[in-house]
């Protein structure tokens, strides 16, 4: 499946391979978040104020006895440093010199934020933020990123709007939902609901606590009871994200949020990880190799899930990203670390 050009990026088939225990893509998906145990882990939170006078709060990993890397995190939708793939990715790369460090995207935290305003997956203003102020504390020091599905298009949607950003030499960005409409789509059919109910759970639950000591009147027209009555993530983002984040409606943010459309504009060396047979999503999200930047490598899995590529036995299973990333990320740390 590989071939080598000088124009465009690369699609290779994946090393990973799910143990016969683990072909389902629900239990792949489900497993890691519900039956596995998270790795042993140790952070400390730093509340850092936002232009606009919000706040985005961090978790930062161990800090490694010599630091001579950063690794910058994101997370997925209404996710955070409890998240078992957060958790347990800054488990896996914190130390051999990496000082690992997760922004929690507006309210993902524990604590809704002040203003109207939340996060999408094509918001950068505040990862941007969050990179710069990396950049300003950490001047010389190789920095990288690794984005967890809405949190990697997000990257990948920064990385093509900044071709010639200075803050990351290196990104992975792992069940990024590439084409958010089609994604919408796949997660309201079948088994797949089940998910989009439990993030819309979440969703809704933070807009109505922030309604209930913020003004959304101008700027929503919808009432606590209309929320409760949101089913799909279409629906919540015609009448929230969209109005909130000014765009048109639901179709609107899609085609402008994709990082699809970005792909082709990446310069920044990026490897894109992705399960054929993930839940969230459907076959017409993958681009081909000439929608990839020549820095764009996509690594296609048939199985995994969404976020999982569990390995391993039964009685001893394993989590086969975190070592795939830590591989990726060691090109880019200074020579004999």
């Amino acid at each position: 499946m590989q071939r080598t050009s000088v124009s465009h990026g690369t699609i290779q088939q994946s090393e990973f391979r799910a143990p016969w225990w683990a072909k389902n893509r629900h239990l792949q998906t489900i497993w890691p978040r519900f039956i596995q145990k998270q790795l042993p882990l140790n952070y400390q939170m730093e509340r850092v104020t936002l232009p606009d006078s919000d706040f985005i709060d961090l978790a930062w990993g161990p800090k490694p006895t010599k630091t001579t890397g950063i690794v910058a995190m994101f997370h997925g939708l209404e996710g955070s440093i409890r998240s078992h793939y957060a958790n347990d990715m800054m488990a896996a790369l914190s130390g051999h010199g990496w000082q690992v460090v997760m922004m929690h995207f507006r309210s993902c935290s524990g604590e809704p934020n002040r203003l109207p305003r939340a996060y999408h997956s094509g918001e950068t203003e505040d990862p941007r933020f969050f990179l710069e102020l990396l950049s300003q504390r950490f001047p010389g020091l190789p920095k990288v990123a690794v984005g967890f599905s809405l949190g990697a298009n997000m990257l990948l949607k920064l990385l093509g709007e900044h071709p010639a950003q200075k803050w990351l030499d290196g990104a992975v960005a792992i069940s990024a939902p590439l084409k958010l409409g089609e994604c919408a789509r796949s997660i309201n059919q079948g088994f797949s609901r089940v998910y989009q109910k439990y993030l819309l759970n979440s969703m809704k639950q933070t807009l109505k606590q922030k309604m209930s000591y913020i003004d959304y009147r101008s700027l929503l027209q919808l009432t606590p009871r209309d929320v409760d009555n949101i089913t799909t993530f279409r629906q919540f983002d015609d009448v929230v994200t969209a109005p909130l984040h000014n765009f048109c409606d639901a179709q609107d943010y899609y085609e402008k949020c994709s990082s699809f459309h970005y792909l082709s504009a990446i310069h920044c060396p990026t490897l894109v990880l992705h399960s054929i047979d993930d839940p969230f999503m459907n076959h017409l999200i993958i681009p081909q190799e000439h929608e990839l930047a020549n820095a764009v490598t996509l690594e296609l899995s048939d199985k995994g899930g969404h976020v999982g590529f569990m390995q391993g036995s039964l009685l001893r299973p394993q989590v086969w990203l975190q070592n795939r990333v830590k591989v990726f990320f060691e090109q880019f740390l200074p020579f004999g670390q």
